[in-house]
């Protein structure tokens, strides 16, 4: 994966308020929350009072992912499949198959452009779960041996599911497809509640309905200049949306400079190498959150032409693009 910042998937409070929708007289709901290395808010409407049974829920689905596919959790599975050795099969449990799944089908079309694999080359570079190493081609050449999802098997036996691996080296990041990912889980929850409006925001968004104003929800663009760390303080643009899942991947918040040359957390698991083009940040609409999570990333790898080339063949996908540098910024979008 690609991780735009660094996420600590951790839990620490849950807090949900009532609001009454200004224009129709529905009740909205708000739970915030804290998850995956920042604050979380689900906004949502239902005809009764199930606000309590709905929190529940969040809490313990975010708490099973963190279970799952944490990097930062030392019990988590894909910390045990990073600690295994070759050949030993570690058990995986339902959350971590769907995750697997999805990206092995997004790892297959973008022609291994999006790779969840690529876990030692962030590390390597410092935008992983371990500290980075002084780099060099020698490193990169030899991280490069074992990346690749060629390098895992997955297996059925009696019902349940377990992967190996062929490299001990080897191991998994599901960053830049977990957020989105929680976002469709909420969304799941919420549907099963009867609820037609909501937003679902954990730095990446899922929405469906309307707000409690009876208008689309309202999406924010930040500006992608460098060290813009603080959502909506500053904007490029706002989008009007429903019914689909909105992210953004870029390289203004995750980077570092050396020797003058700024090195991004955008890293082309075919080389081994940070990208170094013109788009500054990509903004995905899609049906869900893990294929907008995951495209947004891709698109990232690809660039402009890249992305522009690959866009017809995608059904669903609008795009926001904002490229070319921070003293002069242009936008290529789809967005109807």
């Amino acid at each position: 994966m690609f991780p735009r910042i660094v996420k600590i998937f951790s839990i620490i409070f849950t807090l949900s308020l009532l609001l009454i929708g200004c224009d129709r007289g529905e009740r909205y709901y708000t739970h915030y929350g804290f998850a995956q290395g920042g604050e979380y808010k689900v906004t949502y409407s239902l005809d009764r009072d199930d606000s309590e049974k709905i929190s529940t829920e969040i809490t313990k689905m975010l708490l099973d992912i963190d279970n799952s596919i944490s990097g930062y959790n030392n019990n988590s599975t894909i910390t045990q499949i990073a600690n295994a050795q070759k050949g030993e099969r570690i058990k995986v449990d339902s959350i971590f198959l769907d995750l697997w799944q999805k990206s092995e089908q997004i790892y297959n079309q973008s022609d291994a452009l999006f790779d969840p694999s690529a876990s030692p080359l962030f590390d390597l570079w410092g935008f992983g779960f371990k500290s980075g190493i002084e780099v060099t081609k020698e490193a990169v050449d030899s991280v490069m041996g074992f990346v690749g999802m060629d390098k895992f098997t997955l297996s059925e036996e009696n019902g349940s599911y377990f992967i190996s691996k062929s490299d001990s080296r080897s191991s998994l990041n599901f960053n830049a497809i977990a957020q989105g990912y929680s976002c469709d889980c909420i969304a799941d929850i919420l549907d099963k509640y009867g609820s037609q409006n909501y937003l679902v925001d954990i730095g990446e968004i899922v929405c469906k309905g309307l707000s409690s104003k009876g208008l689309p929800w309202k999406i924010g663009v930040d500006k992608p200049i460098d060290g813009n760390q603080n959502p909506g303080e500053q904007m490029q643009s706002i989008i009007d949306v429903t019914d689909c899942a909105v992210v953004t991947s870029g390289n203004y918040r995750k980077f570092y400079i050396k020797d003058g040359k700024k090195y991004s957390h955008t890293i082309n698991p075919k080389i081994g190498y940070p990208v170094d083009h013109n788009l500054l940040s990509a903004t995905v609409v899609a049906e869900s959150g893990a294929i907008a999570d995951a495209y947004a990333t891709w698109f990232m790898v690809l660039g402009l032409e890249g992305t522009k080339s690959v866009l017809d063949s995608l059904d669903g996908i609008q795009v926001l693009l904002i490229y070319g540098d921070n003293d002069d910024m242009k936008v290529y979008s789809t967005i109807k």
